[in-house]
């Protein structure tokens, strides 16, 4: 996946509570199984009429948010199914990290294992990134620092577990993860093998 260490942009806020991820990313688009070009579905029935035109006052249809790469939401967000694609669409609209009184566990997850940074603020300071959210202001999210900084406001420190932040930070999938963190611990089990059981390294004709 691609390394997380230092988004800078705008932030879009969408305050709304509960938004699960078949708002994200509607059910009947899971029949797609490539992943590039998911950006395009991503919140589709918020963004988008029935005739396909564009829902102008949605927060992702508007200036300065259509590009946003950070997104300020409500608790509980992406809650609802498991289905991962609601990750690799918002990964697909360019959206690296999403700030949030609280996620939906699974999603929270699919974040992590896909280089979207989820963070998890109290209810008081996501309530105040929104509204500079809404003001236009540029955002800077550093995973290094663990800090937000926004133009205006004193910077806002969050924790993200030392694993995740790791890999977050080396672009490391889980099997990478292990790979790197466990390198000697899986020498040793490999060497304790061959020399308990040489039989099974014999090479045959």
């Amino acid at each position: 996946m691609q390394p997380f260490t230092r988004v800078h942009g705008t932030a879009a806020p969408l305050p709304e509570e509960n938004v699960d991820t078949d708002i994200i990313y509607p059910a009947r688009f899971l029949l797609i199984t490539a992943r590039d070009g998911l950006g395009a579905y991503a919140f589709h029935d918020r963004r988008f009429q029935a005739d396909g035109a564009e829902v102008g006052d949605f927060v992702l249809n508007r200036e300065p948010w259509r590009n946003a790469t950070v997104l300020v939401a409500g608790a509980n967000f992406g809650s609802g199914s498991s289905r991962e694609h609601a990750v690799w669409c918002l990964l697909g609209r360019g959206i690296r990290c999403v700030i949030a009184p609280s996620f939906g566990e699974i999603f929270q997850s699919n974040c992590f294992r896909n280089g979207v940074l989820p963070i998890t603020l109290p209810a008081t300071q996501v309530e105040a990134l929104s509204r500079a959210a809404g003001e236009g202001r540029t955002f800077d999210v550093d995973l290094e620092a663990e800090t937000v900084t926004v133009d205006g406001l004193a910077p806002v420190a969050f924790t993200v577990p030392a694993e995740r932040k790791l890999a977050l930070l080396n672009g490391w999938d889980e099997t990478a993860t292990l790979l790197n963190t466990q390198a000697d611990a899986i020498a040793a089990f490999e060497g304790r093998h061959h020399a308990t059981q040489p039989w099974l390294f014999i090479d045959h004709p």
